[in-house]
Formats: structure tokens, C-alpha cells, sequence
């Protein structure tokens, strides 16, 4: 079995910044890619920034400038820095994994139970 513990959401005024962290634990043999989704009330959950293990990175869009995803792989954690938040950034924010659980196994998906991401105006 995987846990996925998430940690860093808030409230914080427009302008400011919160850095989410997601460390895995469990039946990992590898991670492949973790990311961060989030998910705004009456909208679709939406990828906000993805990390490879060989360093690639993606982020959305309206994001990029302003939040930083980075890994420790030695400690399978997974932190999103937010900087310049915006009232729009508001929503449960979800970490995911995407891993092995051996060798020979294939990759498996896992999500956190997501962190409250409120900012003010």
C-alpha cells in the first residue's frame, strides 16, 4: 500500500506565497512522475505542474512564472512553491504519484486527499 501525505495549503492574501509539499510512502519501488492537480469549485481538476525523474517539468499555463515544482527523490517528497498567488489560484489542490511497486511491476497511479488553497483578494 501507498500514503501520500499533503501539507502546506492555507489561506494567504493575493500577492503572497505557500509552498505544498507530498512525501510518499509504502510499497514504492520506484516514482516515474509526481505532480500537483487542483480542483476549483464547479471546475474540472486541472494538471498545475508535473516533475519527471530525469528533471523535466511542465506547468500550466496560467501558473508559469509564478510556482516552482521540485523533488527530493531520496526522500520521495514533492513541493510546490507558489509564488504572486491569485484569487483564481483557489482550489483543493491534489498530489499525485505515478509509480512502481517492483521491478517487474507495472506503473500504478495514486492521489493524496488534497489541501485547501484559499487566496484572498
Amino acid at each position: 500500500q501507498v500514503q501520500l501525505v499533503e501539507s502546506g495549503g492555507g489561506l494567504v492574501q493575493a500577492g503572497g506565497s505557500l509552498r505544498l509539499s507530498c512525501a510518499a510512502s509504502g510499497r514504492i519501488f520506484d516514482i516515474t512522475t509526481m505532480a500537483w492537480y487542483r480542483q476549483a469549485p464547479g471546475k474540472q481538476r486541472e494538471l498545475v505542474a508535473q516533475a519527471s525523474t530525469g528533471g523535466t517539468t511542465n506547468y500550466a499555463d496560467s501558473v508559469k512564472g509564478r510556482f516552482t515544482i521540485s523533488r527530493d527523490n531520496a526522500k520521495k517528497t514533492v513541493y510546490l512553491q507558489m509564488n504572486n498567488l491569485k484569487p483564481e489560484d483557489t482550489a483543493v489542490y491534489y498530489c499525485n504519484v505515478k509509480y512502481r511497486s517492483w521491478w517487474n511491476r507495472p506503473e500504478s497511479d495514486y492521489w493524496g486527499q488534497g489541501t485547501q488553497v484559499t487566496v484572498s483578494s
